[in-house]
């Protein structure tokens, strides 16, 4: 949630979007009064699919002054979607989400909702595998975002194009329906990899890229930081742990610092695949790679010969790419209009992208920024697991969940049934739901938020 500074402009360099659906959030932006904005749709934006040497598509973008000839544009664009893609549109709207009720739990999004019942039907998990078993999502993770696609009958067209670029929905002037706002988030942006990670993973990158698209006015940051305030712990920061040992009845964490800490329940919120922590007795968990995102900022001129046309008005607003190793990033978008050729964009790669190849792409640069982070794991499927309790006693992983999918969302998903298993564990009573624990069904707002 990390932000960036281009020419006095402040930008969120990723968790920029969250879903309407994500109860969580919802209910720690409503407990610090935030503000939740929606964003606006550009009169100017537009989006095109580009492979490398020429665009495979591109919506049209001409800037109507009346409502009326936006509609007359949304419609053909509607028409060019359908004309290249086909029924394989609305055969997507099906995979990811049929229906919002609960009684309908057919789909992805509809069975994730089951992680916001009331405690009295919801069991505490100690493990991912089980976890993802009760709300029916397992078998997602068993097989490939490809397979689940082809076998929903979606084209090998619309997989290769849509579904491994990105369609981010504020730049779509589009009218007909869901179908099209579910191409928004796709797996090139959004997990940075291609349509063989796992269904899960996709689904959950497909379906949160519906309607009702929101974020934190100010940064969607404020939701952390509010977290942290209001939880009154005491913050260590520039110091990293070293070593976790289990001293029988406690553990004992150890700093770079030469600072130790005793502690009766210790839990890991931070992926352990690239830390180099010791840990007393030895843990076991499944070999992982982070898959790491790279963020270039870039305040400047495209240069329009490098994307194949004539004059730099011709590239569309947000510039999505195929699965192509040839392609050096997955996306390029317009995060401010500054003058008719001056633009604040935003870089999403794979590998870091090196001044020579911004210069290829931009025939003006005035301000260069790069992010680089591991923001997810590389998914594989099927998929391993590894446990929510790492040695049978009280040393937790919120981070086994990420293997299932990565959000914000899910990682709160994660973190509320971590708390739940700590309570429960302490009790004795791993079975059920812990009987202190309060509950809210009434409103989607307040949905368990004592944790």
């Amino acid at each position: 949630m990390a932000t960036v500074s281009v020419s006095g402009e402040t930008f969120e360099a990723g968790a920029s979007i969250l879903h309407p659906k994500n109860y969580h959030a919802l209910n720690f932006a409503k407990s610090f009064n935030l503000t939740i904005q929606t964003p606006s749709l550009d009169s100017d934006s537009s989006f095109g699919i580009w492979d490398g040497h020429n665009f495979l598509f591109k919506t049209l973008d001409l800037d109507f002054k009346f409502p009326f000839f936006h509609k007359i544009l949304s419609l053909a664009n509607s028409f060019l979607m359908f004309f290249r893609y086909g029924f394989s549109l609305f055969r997507m709207t099906n995979f990811v989400e049929a229906d919002v009720y609960l009684w309908l739990l057919q789909t992805t999004v509809d069975n994730f909702l089951k992680y916001y019942e009331s405690f009295e039907s919801r069991p505490v998990f100690e493990t991912v595998d089980e976890m993802l078993t009760w709300a029916g999502l397992y078998n997602l993770t068993t097989r490939t975002l490809e397979e689940e696609l082809l076998d929903a009958g979606l084209s090998p067209l619309l997989i290769q194009e849509l579904v491994t670029a990105d369609s981010c929905w504020k730049y779509m002037h589009f009218s007909c329906g869901e179908y099209i706002y579910l191409l928004q988030v796709i797996t090139r942006v959004n997990y940075g990899q291609s349509v063989s990670i796992s269904g899960l993973a996709g689904a959950v990158s497909l379906a949160g890229a519906g309607d009702g698209l929101w974020s934190i006015e100010g940064g969607n940051w404020q939701i952390a930081a509010g977290l942290i305030n209001s939880s009154h712990v005491e913050l260590h920061l520039q110091e990293e742990i070293e070593s976790i040992s289990y001293l029988g009845d406690h553990y004992e964490l150890n700093s770079t610092n030469g600072n130790s800490y005793p502690c009766e329940v210790t839990v890991i919120a931070t992926p352990l695949d690239e830390q180099n922590i010791s840990f007393t007795p030895s843990i076991s968990i499944p070999n992982r790679s982070l898959h790491h995102t790279h963020a270039t900022f870039v305040r400047g001129f495209l240069n329009p010969a490098y994307f194949g046309v004539s004059t730099a008005s011709e590239i569309p607003t947000l510039v999505g790419t195929i699965e192509s190793h040839d392609l050096p990033f997955s996306s390029i978008s317009v995060l401010k209009q500054h003058s008719e050729k001056d633009a604040t964009y935003k870089i999403f790669s794979r590998k870091p992208m090196a001044d020579a190849l911004l210069d290829r792409i931009f025939s003006i640069r005035m301000e260069t920024l790069r992010i680089n982070w591991g923001a997810y794991p590389h998914y594989n499927a099927p998929e391993r697991f590894a446990p929510f309790v790492l040695d049978g006693q009280h040393l937790y992983y919120v981070n086994a969940f990420e293997n299932a999918a990565s959000t914000m969302e899910t990682s709160a998903v994660a973190a509320e049934n971590i708390a739940r298993l700590i309570l429960s564990r302490s009790s004795g009573k791993t079975k059920s739901s812990s009987s202190n624990l309060k509950t809210s069904t009434s409103n989607t707002y307040d949905r368990h938020s004592d944790l």
